[in-house]
């Protein structure tokens, strides 16, 4: 996550981060969403919301026209892709430089 063209994000309760997303550009109008967790303790209180919220904003407002990430096909990342499907993502062939794998599940959405 320590490349230039990776913005990380990160939301803290009293000094303590609880929730964070990462952003890499990776070309000039395609980002992709490389990371997003929350604090197990944490879930439900709307953090992933505001991660993404705040990620597809900042892909936006630096011209980017579409988001897309790669998951786990696996069921522990049902809920993941259920996530990312209300917030507008659907399923999509890979992309820059990912290839088929019957572990992980990409999706996309436009910005």
């Amino acid at each position: 996550m320590a490349e230039a063209d990776v913005r990380f994000y990160a939301a803290f309760d009293q000094g303590t981060p609880v929730a964070m997303g990462a952003l890499k550009r990776i070309s000039e109008t395609h980002s992709e969403l490389k990371s997003m967790h929350v604090m197990e303790e944490r879930r439900g209180e709307g953090l992933a919301d505001t991660i993404l919220g705040r990620l597809l904003q900042e892909a936006g407002d630096s011209g980017m026209t579409r988001v897309s990430l790669e998951t786990g096909s696996q069921p522990v990342f049902a809920p993941a892709r259920a996530f990312y499907q209300r917030h507008g993502f659907s399923f999509c062939p890979p992309f820059e430089g990912y290839v088929e794998d019957p572990h992980s599940v990409f999706m996309t959405r436009s910005v």
